[in-house]
């Protein structure tokens, strides 16, 4: 069951156009993502979905709700960590903890949030004091705080060392086996590799492509490595049948296929067919990184 549905989504700042006809569906107890460069329009349809900001036209539904016109009811269930939230200066963690559990009827203990984000020792600090870090995790508990239906998380571990990064994603990955919805904007393609089921790129205000992390990859066409020390001369035209390889490159004994597709598995089985033993074996499969620059790059 889809739980977001966005349809033709069209949203213009003056006489720039941030987002150009876009339609996504999150289905519910995902973590879907949204990657693209800065500027692309990402922030804009995340604040668009939660009912923040209002669209030119196209359709929105989130649980059934029109963001607009069922804004109190939605904001009930939904959960927001925005890139730029911001407390008064002088309030302290805990008491903006148990302010925002007042907004609700049935609110989480945020004592276990607290502990669980790694902010119990700063429980009395007050928020113009809080680094950073501890300020997005600060904004990370707040949005939990509800017991939300869907989470939605914009730049979810920005400012956080990669210990306190990697904790929060195992955080995430928890709530939403509890049966949450998570919308993540990201740019840490790491990020956004390991919680992910499914991706949106986009880049100039559309969406250049949608799939899962590894479908994203193989979309995007980008290069495989393959490196090796034969065991005995080879001649580069051993390789020249084969689609997958683009090209032989050499450096020393060490050579190098290049290519796409399955290209490990058709350069061993050339390789095992003359006979030649692969020293040395080292594969350098394509990253969501290189796949985002392919894409993203397309526009530009």
């Amino acid at each position: 069951m889809n739980v977001i549905e966005v349809q033709n989504l069209k949203k213009r700042y003056g006489a720039r156009a941030v987002l150009r006809d876009v339609s996504l569906s999150v289905e519910r107890g995902e973590i879907f993502g949204l990657i693209g460069p800065n500027g692309a329009g990402k922030t804009t349809l995340v604040e668009s979905i939660a009912g923040l900001r209002r669209a030119d036209s196209g359709l929105i539904r989130v649980l059934g709700l029109d963001p607009q016109q069922d804004r109190a009811a939605l904001h009930k269930r939904l959960g927001i960590q925005l890139q730029a939230s911001q407390l008064p200066d002088k309030i302290k963690v805990w008491e903006a903890l148990d302010w925002f559990s007042t907004f609700y009827e049935n609110p989480e203990n945020w004592e276990g949030i607290l502990t669980a984000l790694g902010l119990e020792e700063k429980r009395n600090e007050t928020f113009e004091r809080l680094s950073g870090g501890q300020k997005q995790r600060l904004s990370i508990a707040l949005a939990l705080v509800g017991r939300p239906d869907i989470l939605i998380l914009d730049e979810l571990t920005t400012g956080l060392d990669p210990e306190a990064r990697r904790n929060i994603w195992q955080y995430i990955e928890n709530v939403r086996e509890r049966g949450v919805t998570v919308l993540l904007v990201s740019h840490f393609m790491e990020e956004a590799e390991r919680l992910c089921s499914r991706l949106a790129v986009i880049d100039g205000g559309r969406i250049v492509a949608l799939d899962t992390p590894a479908g994203i990859v193989a979309r995007a066409g980008c290069e495989q490595r393959v490196r090796f020390r034969p065991s005995v001369p080879l001649d580069d035209r051993l390789f020249a049948d084969l689609p997958e390889v683009r090209r032989v490159t050499r450096a020393g004994e060490t050579v190098t296929v290049s290519g796409t597709g399955n290209l490990v598995i058709a350069v061993t089985t050339t390789l095992a067919r003359s006979q030649i033993i692969a020293h040395d074996l080292q594969v350098e499969q394509a990253s969501l990184d290189d796949a985002f620059l392919a894409l993203a790059g397309k526009n530009h």
